[in-house]
């Protein structure tokens, strides 16, 4: 009887493709505060198209885009109450752990190559375990991207030109910092509030990578566009630590190879959205002029300097990540 009744379960956890039955039909929450058709949808699209191939109907990963299941923080705060099992932050993570101010430097990134090698030898070792300390695993790094600014005003050539403006950030305070470094009048506020806020005037602009703006919509709202690629901000692929812990093994194993594997195909349709989508946003009749970026640059050093002195190993890490553009 007991031989019989291994074999029968044996036959069952083979059926499942080796995955624990408890979690057969497991629904996985995909939650993400970008539009159709930004980067942020299209990279969660596709993970879970991966993901569901192999998962066999084990489990099956749901993408909830546009805010649907909450704006960013909230979103991080369902993933600790295990209500959302996914999401992709970005520049709110630097609200979670200090430690993610390092991507709040401006002109810190040169390029994607440059971000390899920073993932490779400071993220896993010195940010990602400020997350974990927090209650949140990174399963792997995506992209948000270079970040571009756009207003009702004037072109922004240098940072006088900003003096003034009320322009959008997200809820991230080394992005505040920096914009009044520059002399604007920084308004955070969470990206799906950011069009209407724009079509009103309650704010003249906002920063966002091409992607972000013309799913967006912003080209419908603002007239210039200046290209200042202030900052680059990867997304985190987030879980919540206590939620991920309960997840059978298997299904966990495919989740994470899943999401570091699609880094590259986030990459390439990136790299191709920044000539693509810059087209479209000067087609729909939008300003487009190239910043000074060397202006920028040279205004930035107070922030540095405070980044430097406030965040716990926070000079090494910049350091170190200069090191590493060349």
């Amino acid at each position: 009887m007991n031989k019989w009744l291994s074999s029968v379960i044996g036959v069952a956890l083979f059926a499942a493709g080796g995955f624990g039955v408890a979690n057969a039909q497991v629904e996985l929450k995909f939650g993400h505060v970008g539009a159709p058709g930004s980067l942020f949808a299209i990279s969660a699209e596709e993970f879970a198209k991966r993901a569901n191939a192999k998962l066999d109907g084990n489990a099956t990963v749901t993408v909830y885009g546009s805010s649907q299941l909450g704006k960013d923080k909230e979103l991080l705060q369902k993933l600790k109450l295990g209500t959302v099992d996914f999401s992709l932050p970005s520049t709110v993570m630097s609200s979670v752990a200090d430690e993610f101010g390092l991507f709040e430097m401006p002109y810190l990134i040169k390029d994607r190559a440059h971000m390899a090698r920073v993932e490779k030898e400071i993220v896993w070792d010195k940010i990602v375990p400020a997350a974990e300390a927090k209650g949140y695993k990174i399963l792997a790094l995506w992209e948000n991207g270079f970040r571009h600014i756009t207003n009702n005003v004037r072109p922004v050539n240098v940072p006088a030109d900003l003096q003034g403006l009320k322009l959008r950030t997200p809820k991230g305070a080394w992005r505040v910092k920096m914009f009044q470094t520059y002399g604007a009048n920084p308004t955070p506020m969470s990206f799906s509030e950011v069009f209407t806020a724009l079509q009103t005037g309650t704010i003249d602009g906002q920063e966002n990578p091409y992607a972000q703006i013309y799913s967006g919509k912003f080209q419908e709202v603002q007239k210039f566009l200046s290209v200042t690629g202030h900052v680059y901000t990867p997304a985190y692929v987030t879980v919540g630590a206590d939620k991920w812990a309960q997840l059978d093994a298997g299904i966990r194993e495919v989740l994470e190879e899943t999401a570091k594997e699609l880094q590259a195909f986030v990459y390439e349709t990136a790299e191709r959205f920044e000539v693509e989508l810059l087209d479209k946003i000067k087609a729909a009749g939008v300003e487009v002029n190239e910043a000074n970026k060397q202006a920028f640059i040279d205004a930035s050093g107070g922030i540095y300097d405070e980044f430097a002195t406030s965040v716990p190993g926070g000079a090494d890490m910049v350091t170190k990540a200069q090191e590493l553009a060349n």
